[in-house]
């Protein structure tokens, strides 16, 4: 399927990669563990598809983000021969921002040397935790100590833009642990900390197990604590689990929030393009055999109607602390976003779980922690 776009501004790339060391305890991704052949033969099948790719050309690429799986357990020289076939195929701004995933033990210096070296200046450090007991019971690869190592070399390498990702609410962790991780973490000083709460997600070893978890007024009090204690050291929250010093927000994410459009390439990945929203196969066999043939790999979904695009700029636009615009709004669909959400907004106004001010409406912090539901009554 090829659709045209209803708009002609910069998109977004976002690049999938199935592999990893070993799936985690919690991790319902798609990905799994693979060898150097299975791996080259991926990659082969990805350039494929970037190479018949119709979408986007002519429209300049603002960012893209390859991610995981872990895609650092890729031999380095995959990531350039899939950069190298993007910018040869896509107009790839000079100022680009090119972000990669990348699991702690599972890249060196050299490794960092050459993502420099093919243009990528965002790392995404996957920490979780900096206590080695909740690293375990997570069933993470790595320790502490070793993130230490590729955080550093990170750094040596010249990447002057890295997140790190934590999670809370782990089995068996207080408060208190909590509250130790983030300051460990953020004394470190990284640009940007992506604060996840743990989610059991079904199909998971997780799922399966009957786990001590915090209970619901303490994983209240953890996110709370983490707004409070990462701004006491720069970090400003910008999204419900997003937290950047000055200027280092992840622009690619923000285009996800503000549905830029965007090409996902890879086994399952999603995209956004116009009033198309469509997603490539799960099954290996299928991406590797059709990759080339956009029709046989793509699901599409039905077309996206006014009142669905409405609905996304809303319970999107919402997750991020700034919030939505009014006069955004009425640019993009002609109307007064009062006319379509009047009620929906007086309700949650009235609640005081929305707030409005200078032509913005956001969630306050009450409302951030009933967001899906406050979310929910968006859509039409």
């Amino acid at each position: 399927m090829t659709a045209s776009s209803k708009r002609k501004d910069d998109l977004e790339i976002y690049v999938h990669i199935p592999f990893c060391i070993r799936k985690c305890e919690y991790c319902d991704f798609l990905s799994g563990p693979a060898g150097p052949d299975e791996q080259e033969k991926y990659v082969q099948a990805l350039l494929r598809e970037i190479q018949w790719t119709e979408e986007g050309k002519g429209r300049s690429v603002s960012s893209i983000f390859i991610g995981g799986g872990t895609p650092s357990v890729l031999d380095e020289k995959w990531i350039g021969r899939i950069l190298e076939e993007i910018k040869s195929h896509f107009q790839v701004d000079p100022q680009a921002e090119i972000s990669i995933e990348v699991n702690p033990g599972t890249a060196d210096y050299g490794k960092f040397l050459s993502y420099r070296q093919y243009g990528i200046n965002r790392v995404s450090i996957g920490l979780q935790s900096p206590d080695d007991t909740e690293l375990k019971i997570l069933g993470r690869i790595h320790t502490f100590s070793q993130f230490l190592k590729s955080y550093e070399a990170a750094r040596k390498a010249g990447f002057t833009n890295i997140n790190v990702d934590l999670i809370s609410a782990i089995p068996d962790q207080t408060y208190e642990r909590w509250v130790n991780n983030l300051k460990i973490t953020a004394e470190l000083e990284p640009e940007h900390i992506s604060a996840y709460s743990l989610i059991i997600e079904e199909g998971t070893p997780f799922a399966g197990k009957k786990l001590n978890l915090p209970d619901e007024d303490t994983e209240y009090e953890m996110y709370e604590a983490t707004a409070r204690i990462l701004k006491q050291y720069g970090y400003e929250q910008y999204e419900i689990s997003n937290y950047a010093k000055k200027g280092k927000a992840c622009r690619h994410n923000i285009g996800y929030w503000t549905r830029k459009d965007y090409l996902g390439l890879g086994l399952g990945a999603s995209s956004l393009y116009g009033t198309f929203r469509f997603k490539n196969t799960q099954n290996m066999e299928e991406y590797m055999k059709y990759s080339a043939v956009s029709d046989k790999i793509r699901i599409a979904e039905p077309e996206l109607t006014l009142q669905d695009e409405m609905a996304e700029f809303m319970f999107l636009g919402l997750r991020m602390t700034r919030g939505i615009s009014k006069t955004d709004f009425q640019q993009e669909f002609g109307l007064p976003v009062e006319k379509v959400y009047g009620k929906v907004l007086e309700k949650y106004l009235n609640l005081k779980l929305l707030e409005e001010k200078d032509d913005r409406i956001f969630l306050t912090r009450p409302g951030i922690h009933v967001s899906n539901a406050v979310m929910a009554d968006f859509i039409l």
